[in-house]
């Protein structure tokens, strides 16, 4: 009798969730961050998340009919790009730069690489990378939040990031004016991307992950203490030139990367070790762009960096074969 058996990579016991149920969850997970951003910045903050969304979805399906590939946009993951690459644009991004960075996101950090799966970097971050080296007057362009109902217009300002590393590179001080508001810096009360103001919004968010276990703890812990550890240290050594950790922790994009970009399943090691040495990775990057660098902030960076080292960090951590005494090689 002619039988036929099919093989495929594992795992091959299901978890019973599919991608579009951990998609939906992320994107559920991403309101309240969306919520403070509309609240803080208004219809600008809509229309780049809406922009944004609706590009990636577009650039999807163009894509995948250009490469005679199924159409998959019901599986949310060209929605979850769009909301992240929203969150991590200024406010004030003209609707022909959100929309550039959706073709970028999905055609270049996407669909090059063959769709959802076989993307070796965070399409979300090689978009704002790219916007960011190509655009850096509109990319750094920041505006004072103004709350819904205030009748404020928007002023100019520079991001607290911002705003201590020019004070250090002119006077080698810590401005006075950054010592201290760390409670508006952890509602959302400060300049910065659509995404990255509100600390309390992201980590309600991240919560709601964790309950769920789509997070674990390994990639966000081991980012974020070694951010803390390093920036500790450095603060230490010489309080009136570098922040605090709270500083650090509060302020610019760390928390979103830390719990929604670095713990990407696709660009992020699978093992245990490995997911801890990528968070370790990614900390010291971040730490040294911050302080060292010529960008106030490093995530994007740290994370797209520690997203190529990816393969060689799954080929030295590879988790003990099932049946196998030791650890697998």
């Amino acid at each position: 009798m002619n039988k036929q058996v099919y093989l495929s990579s594992s795992p091959h016991i299901h978890s019973g969730e599919t991608t579009e149920q951990v998609m939906r969850a992320v994107i559920y997970s991403l309101l309240p961050a969306c919520g403070v951003a509309v609240y803080f910045f208004g219809v600008r903050a809509l229309a780049v998340l809406l922009i944004a969304t609706l590009g990636c979805l577009a650039a999807e399906v163009v894509f995948q009919r250009l490469m005679k590939q199924p159409v998959t946009i019901s599986d949310g993951s060209a929605v979850i790009t769009g909301i992240l690459l929203a969150l991590n644009l200024p406010p004030t991004s003209p609707w022909w730069l959100t929309l550039l960075g959706a073709v970028i996101a999905i055609g270049i950090g996407k669909q090059v690489f063959g769709g959802l799966g076989y993307n070796l970097f965070n399409p979300a971050l090689v978009a704002r990378v790219v916007l960011l080296i190509s655009f850096p007057v509109q990319m750094t362009t920041w505006t004072v939040p103004t709350p819904l109902g205030s009748g404020l217009d928007a002023i100019t300002s520079a991001t607290p990031l911002g705003e201590w590393k020019t004070a250090v590179m002119l006077t080698g001080q810590l401005p006075e004016s950054l010592q201290g508001g760390y409670i508006n810096y952890f509602l959302g009360n400060m300049p910065g991307c659509v995404g990255e103001v509100s600390s309390l919004a992201l980590l309600l968010g991240a919560a709601y992950l964790f309950r769920r276990k789509i997070l674990t703890w390994h990639i966000p812990l081991s980012y974020v203490g070694t951010v803390l550890v390093m920036s500790g240290a450095f603060w230490l050594l010489d309080a009136g030139k570098y922040p605090n950790p709270a500083f650090h922790l509060l302020t610019g994009g760390l928390v979103l990367g830390a719990f929604y970009m670095a713990t990407d399943m696709v660009t992020t090691p699978v093992s245990p070790s490995g997911m801890v040495l990528f968070g370790v990775g990614c900390g010291v990057l971040t730490v040294l762009i911050r302080l060292f660098g010529g960008y106030p902030e490093g995530v994007s960076f740290a994370i797209l960096l520690m997203n190529s080292a990816t393969p060689l960090i799954d080929r030295y951590f590879r988790p003990r074969t099932f049946g196998v005494a030791g650890r697998g090689r």
